[in-house]
């Protein structure tokens, strides 16, 4: 992802050899995404990403870190942290652990909060069909069920309470109908949150960027083969979410096209039929999809305007096209009851 950080060769050596890896090979700065410093890291005993943290602090930071350290444990394919043998893991209970223990998976390198993950194989499929939708859809509620018992609890940082901090701030960069829109749809949300039937709806760690190029599918395989996913990465904007929202940010990206923001019906229900064979939405999340999907919609729109029109200085930084999620989100406000066919097996 983008370089906001120059990593020397030296150190980046330096820290592989402490953490027992062997010498390294090659440092090769990743292009692409724009919260992070991220480096392809290859070292004698394997291939690893090194991800510098530019927004999040170093008391944040455990939580991301040790739910994928849980989601591995559990034989889910993320990437697992590598932890740092000079720190000694704190013992007690995760939510009795103090903010600012030391956490054996946090690194520092050139001055910043760090992690060393084990780099996934594979390749992101950015033009998914059927199938791919449907192993992302199992993928997604055996990850929700494998956190249940994750004990940390951290607030997803790009919710609710963003969304209205940053919204006055992007304002002055939209036109007269981009700004009712945003307006709107805040006011909207913020209703939302305030009902109890979103207060009833299921809850615990989500992935909250699971977009096409944060999830890996194998390569390789002989031709005809059914897709296989063998990664999920990227899960620095995870948090404490409903599960809804999740998955309402995979069908906005994973069964929508790309061009027009446009529903596509039979990704989004092979995508819905394989989350439900894992775990099967009950009546309220039904009821509320259509409005989550508008909430992803949302939250991914302001963070692009903000990113596309504050950006920061990195080297090679690519801010994405904010006006991808304004369509999204206006598709979703203006035609609510495009999920209405893909649930209606799934209710039966």
């Amino acid at each position: 992802m983008a370089v906001f950080t120059e990593v020397e060769f030296g150190e980046a050596d330096a820290l592989v050899q402490r953490l027992g890896l062997g010498p390294l090979r090659e440092l090769r700065g990743i292009e692409g995404g724009i919260e992070n410093t991220n480096y392809f890291a290859t070292a004698e005993s394997g291939e690893f990403v090194l991800t510098l943290f530019e927004r999040l602090s170093a008391e944040q930071l455990p939580y991301y870190l040790c739910l994928m350290k849980h989601l591995a444990g559990r034989g889910l394919p993320v990437p697992e942290p590598v932890a740092d043998p000079a720190i000694q893991p704190p013992s007690g209970h995760a939510l009795t652990i103090p903010a600012n223990a030391p956490c054996e998976l946090l690194l520092k390198v050139a001055g910043k909060p760090a992690a060393l993950v084990q780099r996934l194989s594979g390749r992101s499929e950015l033009a998914p069909g059927t199938a791919h939708c449907t192993e992302l859809g199992a993928m997604l509620a055996r990850m929700h069920l494998a956190a249940r018992d994750f004990p940390r609890i951290q607030p997803n940082l790009r919710g609710l309470a963003w969304w209205n901090d940053t919204v006055p701030v992007v304002l002055p960069y939209a036109d007269e109908s981009q700004a009712a829109l945003l307006r709107a749809e805040l006011a909207y949300q913020n209703h939302i949150a305030e009902s109890s039937a979103y207060a009833a709806l299921p809850r615990g760690p989500v992935h909250a960027d699971m977009f096409r190029d944060n999830v890996m599918f194998a390569t390789g395989e002989h031709a005809g083969a059914a897709p296989r996913l063998t990664g999920v990465f990227d899960f620095y904007f995870a948090g404490t979410d409903t599960w809804l929202f999740d998955l309402a940010v995979c069908l906005n990206d994973w069964a929508i096209d790309l061009s027009t923001g446009e529903h596509d019906a039979e990704r989004a229900d092979a995508l819905l039929a394989a989350y439900e064979t894992v775990r099967p939405l009950n009546a309220a999340e039904r009821a509320l999809l259509p409005a989550m999907l508008r909430a992803a919609a949302l939250r991914f729109w302001i963070s692009r305007l903000w990113d596309f029109h504050l950006p920061r200085e990195a080297s090679m930084l690519k801010p994405h096209d904010p006006a991808h999620f304004e369509r999204v989100l206006r598709e979703r406000v203006y035609h609510p009851h495009v999920m209405a066919q893909s649930l209606e097996p799934l209710a039966a």
